[in-house]
Order: structure tokens, then C-alpha cells, then sequence
């Protein structure tokens, strides 16, 4: 059975706990020793997931210029999102992956083999959240779903480390049951409320999300695409050129053709019909048949023209020797 997240939004309160123990069940260093430059995004400075945050929170401040507040989640609100891996039932990076560095482990979770990663960077490329990137190391690194622990029968660390239960691990069809639930409960309140890692997103995510806004708001992509999507049309352009290629091969072939002919269409090469021939037979550049005329009728009548000579030079001589062509023998 597949096994992920479902991460309520409604309830996550920034703490970064799951970064936190992210970075240490993973012994994942700080960037530059912990001496970051603040963003000045909130209190978000960790900005994405990287190499070294596989678990990102986002702060997205929402408030009106009169700071209203009607009810929860109405006016004036301050939306949180720990992101992570989403762990796609069709997964963009494992598509692209030359060296099949990319597997889908027995928990439907997607995990990369340090040991047979080449570093190409494709994956980087495939993934339509911005989740993969590459180390120091020049490998490609991306949340695990704590692959080790699950091994043992244990919870991922972020997981477990959330005081609020935002982050739920479990069966994603049973996860996805208690999305369900707790959106009818927030629209049943006036909030628009709803799972966003359904089918329509890339066939399903594992790891899947309650939101309250448009995925853009929270850093994702409204309409994700694969690599293979682009597949059917990508045939249909090269099939489209090869055609054009091959018309215009035939239109140039034509073309060079009627050049050598003069732009006059090929002569009649009926058994009446001697070709003009040059010095040895040949065309009148001495190399063959002239352009545009048939091989089997230029050989006929450079036979005929051969038996010809041969006969003329079979006849007898009148006397002197001079065959009666200068007329002394009149």
C-alpha cells in the first residue's frame, strides 16, 4: 500500500519542528554553518526546498489595508505550508533518470540511489514542483520519506516531531478520507477549502495538502506537467518535418533535373530517334547519355551507329588507293 503525507494547512503554525528534525534524523548541515542573510520574507528564511531542506515552511502573509478580521480564515490571515517532496504517483524525475538512479521503493515513495546517480541534472528539470537539487557533492537530493525509518516501522521524522498534527503519515487512501472529511467540515464554515494532489495533479501525489487559496499562492503550480506529456506532440512535429524535408528533396531533385535539361522536357527516344553523341559515343561532353534521356535507347543507337562504321570500313577501295575521292580516276 502507498504510504505519505497529508499536510493540513489549517493547522500548521510555522514552529519548523519538521525542518528541524528533518535535518537531524537526515544529518543534514546548516547552509554556510547556520550564518544566512535574513530574506525578509517573513519569517521565512529558508526561502525552498535544496540539497540540505528537504522540508520547507512558507509563510504567506494575507492582510487587508483595514487588518479585518471576521471569523477564521476570513480578512486578515497568516498561511503556513510545510512543503516537501510530493512523491508522485508519476513522477517527472524518474521518467528522465538516464542511470534508473530514480526508483519507486514497496511504500510508492520515490527515492534516489546516491551510489548510481551521475549527477546530470535531469531530473532537476523534470520535476514540476522545484523539489530535486543537486549538493556540493553533484548528486541529486530530495526528501526520502525517511526511507530508513519505514524500514523499521517507523514514522518519518517530520511527522512525528509535528505538535499540531498538520503533518499526518499513513495509508494515503485513508489519508485521503480525513482530507475529505475536513474539507466538507471548513466549507460547512465559509472556507474554501481543498486537497490539492488529487488524479488531476500528475495522477495523484502521495504526499498531498489542504489548501484555503490558489496552489500559486503557495508556491505550486496550478496545472503541473510531465515530461511524457509532451511526447504525442513532440511526434507530431518531427513527423510534420520529416514530410516537409522530404517535399523539399523531391522539389529540389525536380528542380536540378529540368536545370540540366535546359527547362525542354526529355526528347523522344523512340527506335526513330538518334541521340546526339560526342567524341567516343558519349554525350556531347564525351561522359554518357545526355540528362533526361533514356539509357537502354542512347546504347541502341550508339550500337547501330558502330555497325555503321564498321561496315564503311568493310568496303572496297577503288584503284590507286585513293577510294576515287579525288576524282583522278573519273
Amino acid at each position: 500500500m502507498a504510504k505519505g503525507f497529508y499536510t493540513d494547512t489549517t493547522i500548521c503554525i510555522g514552529c519548523k519542528a519538521c525542518q528541524t528534525a528533518c535535518h537531524q534524523w537526515n544529518e543534514l548541515p546548516a547552509v554556510n554553518d547556520g550564518q544566512v542573510e535574513l530574506t525578509g520574507n517573513s519569517y521565512d528564511n529558508t526561502g525552498r526546498l535544496s540539497a540540505l531542506d528537504w522540508r520547507h515552511v512558507r509563510f504567506i502573509e494575507q492582510f487587508p489595508e483595514d487588518r479585518s478580521q471576521d471569523g477564521f480564515l476570513h480578512g486578515s490571515r497568516w498561511l503556513m505550508m510545510s512543503d516537501v517532496c510530493k512523491h508522485c504517483v508519476k513522477a517527472g524525475c524518474l521518467e528522465v533518470c538516464p542511470t534508473g538512479a530514480i526508483i519507486r521503493t514497496e511504500f510508492d515513495s520515490v527515492f534516489i540511489q546516491q551510489d548510481v546517480c551521475n549527477g546530470c541534472r535531469a531530473c532537476i528539470a523534470a520535476c514540476p514542483f522545484g523539489v530535486v537539487d543537486v549538493g556540493q557533492d553533484g548528486k541529486a537530493h530530495k526528501c526520502t520519506l525517511c526511507y530508513d525509518r519505514l524500514q523499521h516501522g517507523m514514522e518519518p521524522a517530520c511527522a512525528q516531531a509535528c505538535p499540531t498534527d498538520s503533518i499526518r503519515f499513513g495509508e494515503v487512501s485513508e489519508l485521503m478520507v480525513l482530507a475529505d472529511q475536513r474539507v466538507a467540515d471548513l466549507r460547512a464554515e465559509g472556507v474554501p477549502a481543498y486537497v490539492y494532489g488529487k488524479e488531476e495533479i500528475v495522477g495523484g501525489l502521495n504526499c498531498f495538502f489542504l489548501l484555503v487559496d490558489k496552489p500559486e499562492v503557495y508556491g505550486m503550480p496550478a496545472d503541473p506537467r510531465l515530461p511524457s506529456d509532451n511526447v504525442p506532440e513532440g511526434l507530431g512535429l518531427s513527423a510534420l518535418t520529416a514530410a516537409v524535408v522530404a517535399a523539399g528533396s523531391v522539389v529540389a531533385f525536380r528542380k536540378e533535373r529540368m536545370d540540366g535539361m535546359g527547362g525542354e522536357p526529355p526528347p523522344d527516344t523512340g527506335p526513330d530517334t538518334v541521340p546526339h553523341t560526342g567524341p567516343g559515343g558519349g554525350s556531347p561532353g564525351g561522359g554518357g547519355p545526355p540528362p533526361g534521356v533514356d539509357l537502354v535507347a542512347f546504347m541502341s543507337a550508339v550500337h547501330g551507329a558502330n555497325e555503321t562504321a564498321r561496315g564503311r570500313r568493310a568496303e572496297p577501295k577503288a584503284e590507286g588507293g585513293c577510294g576515287g575521292a579525288c576524282g583522278c580516276h573519273a
